[in-house]
């Protein structure tokens, strides 16, 4: 299926680049009002009737910054059926005071402990089991693989339920698709994690879990069902952008093997590196707002109760604000983009997330040289980054020596 203006289309299947489309909506209607979203498998309940869509960075960023007329409070309505109620539909003072709440798990400590505890040895594991074979799929060997294994430990979870939080996980974002797995996986969720959250209650433990059960401010604590949302919520947010985003930067650097070099010799380009490779590949390229008045976007005015998907994909390659914005380019001058979206609803967890990718990607270096790209492994199905709204590579092919 394929939806646009001739001669620019968009193949809604994800297996081709957006990214023509989204340019080609940036020059001819930045506040368009259409989607290309299809709810043909949503109960008829939950389609919204007036939907639009923000391709231009500052139409987006706009959205991002006035979250009392782009409320996400719809999210209770969609997501929110497997999820529960969690931070992401929250506003005002609930959110304010629910966000300073979890956010005590991801304090900057925390994650300092974590580095040498958890994610190092979890990447130079994962990595030393394949150093010696001389190639691999990096996707199954290593992207999808470490930051489920991360996050299981941070919550404080036993190994042997990694292949049930995957599927879980996977099952919970389904929900525009397959609306029975996403419940089923929701209530499967809710009595392991109402376990875990009532043995910790009995005896404090060193987790996240067991920081969210112990978190106070004002003498409030979450509510078990509270933090049951939030898990549920951070399972497939801790596993999908990590996996995807650290994914997306693997890959553009080593399509672009002058610049992997340039990373080897030096190290300290690698945040640089991770920031381009998430503006120019956004692992998550649009989320959902509601307006709750009538607003004017540019030049077109948005109505009251209109369902508006704002594309950070579109707005990460807008070419009014990066020279050359199409192109990877780890030198380009630092300008902030909006992958982990913006204003109160900031993905909470993108700093462990880039810690995630900085550690990772050290291991590998440290570990493998000349680390060369596969494209064409002879199965007939190329290495590319594919999807529309959640994208990453398909497969990461490569071949290596050890290092010393």
């Amino acid at each position: 299926m394929t939806l646009g203006t001739d001669p620019v289309t968009l193949d809604t299947t994800g297996e081709t680049s957006p990214y023509p489309y989204f340019e080609y909506m940036r020059r001819t209607d930045p506040v368009w009002h259409g989607t290309f979203m299809d709810h043909s498998q949503m109960p008829e309940e939950l389609r919204p009737n007036d939907e639009w869509v923000l391709f231009g960075y500052d139409g987006v960023f706009q959205a991002f910054r006035d979250d009392r007329v782009f409320t996400s409070a719809a999210y209770d309505k969609s997501i929110g059926l497997v999820m529960g109620h969690t931070i992401l539909a929250m506003g005002g003072k609930e959110h304010h005071d629910h966000r300073s709440l979890v956010a005590k798990a991801f304090r900057a400590t925390a994650m300092e402990r974590w580095e040498p505890s958890v994610i190092g040895p979890v990447c130079n594991q994962l990595i030393d089991e394949i150093k010696y074979q001389g190639h691999a799929d990096l996707v199954k060997a290593l992207t999808f693989e470490f930051p489920t294994r991360i996050i299981s430990v941070l919550l404080g979870l036993p190994p042997e339920d990694l292949d049930m939080f995957r599927r879980l996980s996977l099952d919970l974002i389904s929900i525009p698709t397959d609306i029975v797995a996403g419940l089923n996986a929701a209530a499967e969720l809710h009595g392991y994690f109402l376990n875990q959250v009532e043995q910790r209650r009995r005896k404090r433990t060193d987790d996240i879990i067991g920081d969210l059960v112990a978190a106070e401010i004002d003498g409030e604590k979450l509510t078990d069902e509270a933090i049951i949302a939030f898990l549920r919520l951070l399972l497939p947010a801790g596993l999908e952008t990590t996996y995807r985003s650290s994914g997306n930067l693997l890959y553009l650097l080593l399509t672009h093997p002058e610049q992997l070099s340039m990373v080897r010799q030096d190290r300290s380009l690698i945040p640089m590196a991770i920031e381009e490779g998430l503006r120019v590949e956004t692992p998550l390229t649009m989320v959902m707002r509601t307006t709750t008045e009538e607003i004017k976007v540019g030049d077109k005015t948005i109505p009251a109760d209109a369902q508006v998907d704002l594309c950070m994909g579109s707005a990460n390659r807008d070419e009014s604000r990066w020279t050359d914005a199409n192109k990877f380019d780890i030198r380009r001058p630092r300008q902030a983009h909006i992958a982990f979206a913006g204003g109160i609803h900031m993905c909470l967890g993108m700093h462990l997330a880039r810690m995630e990718t900085q550690v990772m990607l050290n291991s590998l270096l440290d570990r493998v040289n000349d680390l060369t790209f596969v494209p064409d492994d002879g199965s007939g199905d190329e290495a590319r980054i594919v999807g529309l709204t959640f994208r990453s590579p398909n497969k990461l092919p490569v071949t290596f020596t050890p290092a010393a």
